[in-house]
């Protein structure tokens, strides 16, 4: 039989080492049971987030992760500011051209831009509570994790659910990552990418090179973070 009380305080150990994990100022509820952990709460940032999630699953025992854990937001916004800040932003972004952006609130959906391509994606985006939603499909696993960075900037968002579909199956290798992190980075108009390297193994991305300041190599970081299929990031960034 599973001791219950074992694993939670195996899992409660795991994020007490991780220095990135700040239990003390933002405790994280735990409850387990036939194999799966849920975890809810609120958190510093994307990075402990995920970060629990992987310490959590790593404890022998756990089978599975329920996780209702959110992000502090940046900035407190309303579900509509935050809804027209993610819109606008895939509006404006070229790699969503072929794509029908839709929006859903309070139960009504509206075409926000019929795309004229075919084929072509259907993002629908929804958000609750500082959660965005993202639902449908898309072409590429490019414009699926762009999506759900772009989600991420916004700074009232507390959560992303990525559910979008990718048509053609595409898988999340390691190259594919490496990809969309540099092309996440190029974008971020804070973080200056030229002299950025970044390497990709099983799903930790690793960053190094040099920034000119401390913020930008945190932000650096953050934006690997918000990629979907990152698992973990390895900051090597020195400051010039």
């Amino acid at each position: 039989m599973v001791d219950r009380g074992g694993i939670i305080k195996a899992v409660r150990a795991a994020f007490e080492h991780e220095p990135r994990i700040n239990v003390h100022r933002y405790p994280i509820e735990m409850d387990f049971g036939d194999g799966v952990l849920t975890l809810e709460g609120e958190v510093e940032h994307i990075a402990a987030k995920k970060l629990a999630m992987e310490l959590a699953i790593a404890v022998p025992g756990v089978t599975g992760i329920v996780d209702r854990l959110h992000v502090a937001p940046a900035t407190h916004m309303g579900d509509g500011a935050i809804l027209d800040a993610v819109r606008d932003a895939l509006l404006q972004d070229v790699a969503f051209q072929n794509c029908t952006l839709k929006v859903k609130d309070k139960g009504t959906v509206e075409v926000i831009r019929e795309a004229t391509a075919d084929p072509h994606g259907v993002i629908e985006v929804s958000v609750n509570d500082g959660v965005v939603l993202l639902d449908d499909h898309v072409l590429t696993f490019t414009q699926k994790c762009l999506a759900g960075v772009l989600a991420w900037w916004v700074p009232g968002s507390r959560d992303v659910i990525n559910g979008l579909d990718i048509v053609a199956g595409q898988e999340a290798g390691d190259a594919e990552i490496t990809k969309v992190v540099k092309l996440v980075l190029e974008k971020d108009r804070l973080v200056k990418s030229d002299g950025i390297l970044v390497g990709t193994n099983k799903g930790t991305v690793t960053l190094e090179g040099s920034v000119p300041t401390e913020a930008q190599k945190h932000m650096a970081e953050f934006d690997a973070w918000y990629v979907f299929a990152v698992d973990n990031v390895v900051n090597r960034l020195g400051v010039r």
